[in-house]
């Protein structure tokens, strides 16, 4: 069937027909957008039929509504296309100009979605998977592939209902129906064995009744010797108890599970893995199954873990830098009284600076700085010091609404300013006797507004033609770490920088516990 090839009416007659839209959520669909989920590595997967104004969810994973207005649809535009639609980054797609799911709080990017067709090659919906994350590569092989034969299997549960919602009883429709979901699950089957990662399912009560080849392939252990409860003992010592309590934790409050633990492979050495799994749940709300992986990141970890021992021997010797540096300076004020004034100054800018850097450097857990009750613009005039005139004059202003602030938010934060300024006292504002620079914080809303502006500095003749590291590094703390976005306008007169972040984003703990 082409593209043209039906109309809207003989469409939704044919929708109609399978007399599903408005009924119960059903485990079977369940399992189906839990799994493809997980497969996509993507938040939010749906069993969507298009009705005629609006779009009604069979099942979904990670949205927590039926249903939603046609008008904000991805899925009915995939009902244009012959087989499938992917859509990398919606932001950059004209067909979703002005989507309140795309531009509004659910920062809706990613789409990949299959029709799913009757036997006519009817369109009903689609089987889609969705993200927040722009994917430029869309799905892997494996990943698409998994969707259009799960969009199969889904097809097939319709048929089968819509078979036995008839009344019909061994005949042909509902022989083949039972024959093609059948094969759609042996085809199930070949894709989790196929999969690089180990994929597991247990029944509600944790009880564990699946694993594909990949499982038994890493851990050697014959099939069937880990159901139930025996694959605890696959688990280093040490992370036996520790992952058996977080386990029973998921299974007693149906949060998702989570952990990093080490797990035996089939030559005895122990490797990292990571354990996920989440819950698949009914229309009342009851768990019906849970749906998990476990991915071997040994070298992963081996890898970042290299990474931050290099990152923090780097920042500890300019952190000691700073600290010589800072004890020169006082051993020549000692020598040369009357520099005395002068050597106060600076050392007060030294310490400053080191203070900063202290919240920008990588950190560990353990090394991470707080910043307790302080408020944003405490923070951000402790980070401006070194910026300040001898006389103790601030040269950046900070005003408007002030903000709780917490650590989860200072890193990025300071990363973002400290970059400015960093910049302002070469290039910019900063890097001229009078030059000044204000920092306006404001709320509107559900958003927390942030401009900086530069006056005073060297004529600016426009935007640099390349971004420099620390430049870039700023944009992603803001957007990535923040969920905000940066913009930089290159006036004649100084450079005008925004931030538009949630109002969350700068106390996320806090947030955390008035939602709890």
């Amino acid at each position: 069937m082409t593209k043209t090839a039906w109309n809207e009416t003989d469409r939704l007659a044919a929708l109609y027909s399978y007399d599903i839209l408005d009924s119960e959520r059903e485990p079977a669909f369940d399992d189906i957008t839990a799994l493809v989920a997980r497969l996509c590595d993507a938040p939010i997967a749906v069993v969507n039929l298009i009705d005629a104004n609006r779009q009604w969810f069979k099942s979904e994973v990670g949205l927590g509504v039926r249903e939603t207005p046609l008008e904000t649809s991805f899925c009915r535009h995939a009902l244009l296309e012959q087989d499938r639609l992917v859509v990398p980054d919606a932001t950059r797609d004209p067909r979703f100009e002005g989507n309140p799911l795309v531009t509004g709080d659910a920062g809706l990017r990613f789409y990949a979605g299959v029709l799913l067709k009757d036997q006519d090659g009817m369109p009903l919906g689609t089987l889609c998977v969705l993200d927040t994350r722009v994917r430029p590569d869309g799905l892997n092989e494996t990943q698409a592939e998994a969707l259009e034969v799960l969009a199969r299997q889904v097809m097939n549960l319709l048929n089968l209902r819509k078979a036995l919602a008839a009344g019909r009883r061994a005949d042909d429709d509902l022989i083949a129906a039972a024959a093609a979901l059948s094969e759609s699950e042996a085809k199930f089957r070949a894709i989790a064995d196929s999969m690089p990662q180990m994929v597991w399912s247990t029944l509600p009560d944790g009880f564990h009744d699946y694993y594909n080849a990949r499982w038994y392939e890493f851990t050697g252990v014959p099939a069937g010797s880990t159901d139930g409860e025996g694959w605890n003992g696959m688990f280093h010592p040490d992370d036996q108890e520790r992952a058996w309590e977080r386990w029973s934790h998921s299974l007693e409050t149906g949060e998702p599970y989570e952990i990093e633990y080490r797990l035996r492979r089939a030559d005895g050495v122990y490797r990292w893995t990571l354990g996920r799994a989440s819950p698949i749940r009914n229309e009342k709300g009851e768990i019906t199954r849970w749906f998990g992986t476990c991915t071997d990141i040994e070298d992963l970890k081996r890898v970042v873990d290299s990474k931050d021992l290099l990152s923090q021997e780097l920042s500890h010797r300019i952190k000691n830098i700073f600290a010589v540096v800072s004890a020169l300076i006082a051993l020549s004020a000692r020598q040369f009284p009357e520099a005395k004034e002068f050597a106060a100054a600076v050392r007060t800018r030294i310490n400053a600076l080191a203070r900063a850097h202290e919240f920008v450097r990588p950190h560990t857990e353990t090394s991470r700085p707080t910043v307790g009750t302080m408020t944003l613009h405490a923070f951000l005039n402790d980070l401006f010091k070194p910026y300040a005139t001898l006389d103790g004059r601030m040269r950046v202003t900070v005003s408007g609404d002030d903000a709780v602030f917490d650590d989860q938010a200072a890193t990025s934060v300071a990363l973002l300013f400290h970059e400015l300024a960093t910049n302002a006292a070469k290039y910019g504002a900063l890097s001229v006797e009078g030059g000044s620079i204000t920092l306006d914080t404001r709320t509107e809303g559900d958003r927390f507004i942030l401009v900086w502006e530069e006056r005073g500095g060297p004529l600016v003749t426009g935007e640099p033609e390349r971004s420099g590291f620390g430049s870039s590094l700023a944009t992603l703390s803001v957007e990535n770490q923040l969920g905000g976005r940066l913009e930089r306008i290159w006036a004649p007169e100084g450079l005008r920088v925004t931030a538009d972040l949630p109002a969350t984003a700068l106390s996320r703990r806090r947030a955390a516990q008035i939602v709890a």
